[in-house]
């Protein structure tokens, strides 16, 4: 008698995720949950959202206390470990290094400067760079860290977080000018941001330096949250010339999302 392959999916997929390697994604569902929660969560919460007894839970959690990628605080609650920062770290400059064919391209068709940055914590930090060939061209640090209202970057990174959380962050931040064309109200980046959404990318235009502008857009489905751009002169970054930038920006960040999500960068 024929087996279906429903049957045998399913067969499958139950051995798959038996024994350790069913462990293995339970105590990174947990870790992901504890992220979503806001980093810290009681065992009942945990139970609640995962469908997962609490003895389960229990054991995990204490194994994950071991390995230092949780920690138990006073309260009995749950905490994100320390260790967990330096995988974030070299994650975080992985994922860099695999955006850079993708970089490349946006450069070769562009002709103009191609970035990375990821939202850490409150701040702008870019992981990755892929310089123009122009004589003129922007430059920036791999590792530098920016305030995000005053950022293509930044823009495209907060246009989807509620209104509510976008002025907590920027009452943390502050709004300080780095021009005379930044946006320094947060009434003020809240319209910018619904324009973004409106559009489906951001620009920078003088905001951060007078004669740079920067047109950004998201990588949809990011693992963490990032941004691509393109940067260059305001004489060369036009209008006309934004017309023709942005469907490349979108196709480039459709297909880096594409590649992250099956956790290989471009050949």
């Amino acid at each position: 008698m024929p087996t279906s392959s429903a049957s045998t999916t399913d067969a499958s997929k139950a051995q798959a995720s038996s024994g350790g390697v069913q462990s293995l994604e339970r105590a990174f569902d947990l870790l992901e949950r504890m992220a979503d929660a806001g980093g810290e969560v009681g065992l009942s919460e945990l139970s609640a959202s995962s469908g997962l007894p609490l003895p389960t839970i229990h054991r995990l959690m204490r194994t994950l206390v071991a390995c230092g990628y949780v920690r138990q605080q006073p309260n009995r609650r749950y905490a994100l470990g320390p260790r967990l920062i330096r995988l974030g770290e070299s994650a975080s400059r992985l994922l860099g290094t695999w955006a850079r064919p993708y970089l490349a391209r946006l450069v070769e068709a562009t002709g103009e400067t191609a970035n990375m940055a990821l939202l850490d914590g409150d701040e702008i930090v870019y992981v990755a760079q892929v310089p123009s060939k122009h004589s003129m061209r922007m430059f920036t640090e791999v590792g530098r860290r920016v305030l995000p209202h005053s950022t293509g970057v930044g823009k495209a990174l907060l246009a989807d977080i509620p209104a509510d959380e976008v002025r907590a962050l920027l009452a943390r931040t502050g709004m300080p000018a780095a021009t005379e064309k930044t946006i320094i109200t947060p009434e003020g980046f809240l319209d910018a941001l619904e324009e973004v959404r409106r559009l489906g990318y951001a620009v920078d235009d003088n905001e951060q330096e007078i004669g740079v502008r920067c047109l950004a857009v998201s990588v949809p489905d990011s693992p963490t949250a990032a941004a691509i751009s393109i940067s260059g002169p305001a004489g060369r970054l036009t209008d006309a010339a934004t017309e023709n930038i942005v469907p490349v920006l979108q196709q480039v960040a459709a297909e880096l999302s594409e590649a992250l999500a099956s956790s290989g960068p471009a050949n």
